[in-house]
């Protein structure tokens, strides 16, 4: 059986000082960012795993906010085709928690070589990523000793924050300085709610997590950690995609973990879709979309009021505790999960 505490709970609750300390550290960068950028008209991110999700926060944050067009790589175009592909006028985000994923590193070169300009999103100081990149945003995490990636990638949301505001985001910087305090005030709340939600999951086999815009990102990241620490097979949507088919697996037995900022355009539809999943009898679990999406669901966990861009830092926070308390439950070790480990090499 699994120790009562984890390392991965330690860390969780190492988050607000992490993202002080990357917020320090990387706001200055922004003239950096700025002059990388004007020679750029459009970003492509480069990513695996939890890293790839933050991509997809940045992808909605850039083209929201910057008016520049953000996509998804796709690093066997490099690693296994090979192909040559014009990148000049591309921004490359390569963003990998140690720097070391061979991979990444490899793809960043061939978009260097290819024509772009390059930024490392990083928490690996001395790793090739950061050393290779035109400009490296280095977060300050600190070591990380359980696998799944918890205040890594919270900073990595922090890292592509800034970089929006580099490349000309017109939001207020003071908004970052709400989001650690609000992560503490998560973490001292009481946790009735998730205990609840919890022992409402250790029956269930799978569940389906949605969120839309910025906390789409949220919706994914919180499903990749249900299924490494839990071994669920939990989907993560968009609830527009959810909607266009796969709502049928939304029944009594399959849970709609629901994720939203407390404010937004996609927050309604967040609410419209938990009173359509409880109307086919599926438990609906609440995260963040304020007293609009507590009251159309079964349970909900609140987020503090920040506004919906830098929303996704504190969304994850509660899935990251029900991850790491529903872990346990089920006599997991949180720490290391069956079959993965904290640098994963893929070609």
């Amino acid at each position: 059986m699994p120790a009562t505490t984890s390392v991965m709970r330690s860390e969780i609750a190492e988050q607000p000082e992490a993202l002080r300390r990357t917020f320090a550290e990387l706001l200055p960068r922004r003239p950096e960012i700025e002059s990388l950028g004007r020679a750029t008209r459009q970003v492509l991110f480069l990513a695996r795993g939890s890293s790839d999700n933050a991509a997809v926060y940045g992808g909605y944050l850039l083209q929201a906010h910057t008016g520049r067009l953000a996509t998804l790589g796709s690093p066997s175009i490099a690693t296994a085709y090979g192909a040559r592909v014009d990148l000049s006028g591309v921004l490359a985000v390569a963003i990998s928690q140690s720097g070391e994923t061979e991979e990444i590193v490899e793809t960043m070169r061939w978009a260097a070589d290819c024509g772009a300009r390059t930024v490392g999103v990083t928490n690996g100081a001395d790793s090739p990523l950061a050393a290779e990149a035109d400009v490296a945003l280095v977060t300050q995490a600190g070591n990380e000793v359980a696998v799944p990636a918890t205040k890594t990638y919270d900073t990595q949301l922090a890292a592509l924050a800034v970089l929006a505001l580099g490349l000309g985001a017109n939001l207020d910087p003071g908004d970052l300085e709400r989001v650690a305090d609000g992560i503490e005030q998560t973490l001292a709340a009481p946790t009735d709610a998730v205990e609840e939600i919890v022992e409402r999951m250790v029956a269930v086999q799978g569940a389906v997590i949605s969120g839309r815009g910025m906390a789409f990102s949220t919706a994914l990241e919180a499903a990749l950690k249900l299924k490494e620490a839990c071994y669920l097979h939990a989907m993560g949507l968009s609830y527009a995609d959810l909607l266009h088919g796969p709502i049928a697996v939304v029944d009594p037995r399959t849970p709609a973990l629901l994720v939203a900022a407390p404010s937004g355009p996609t927050l309604q539809g967040t609410v419209a879709l938990a009173e359509r999943a409880r109307s086919a009898g599926a438990p609906v679990f609440g995260f963040g979309g304020g007293d609009a999406l507590a009251a159309a669901s079964d349970l909900s966990v609140p987020v503090p009021d920040v506004p919906e861009w830098v929303a996704p830092m504190n969304l994850i926070v509660p899935a990251q505790l029900l991850t790491e308390h529903l872990a346990r439950r089920l006599g997991y070790d949180p720490d290391v999960p069956r079959g993965l480990d904290k640098v994963t090499q893929t070609s």
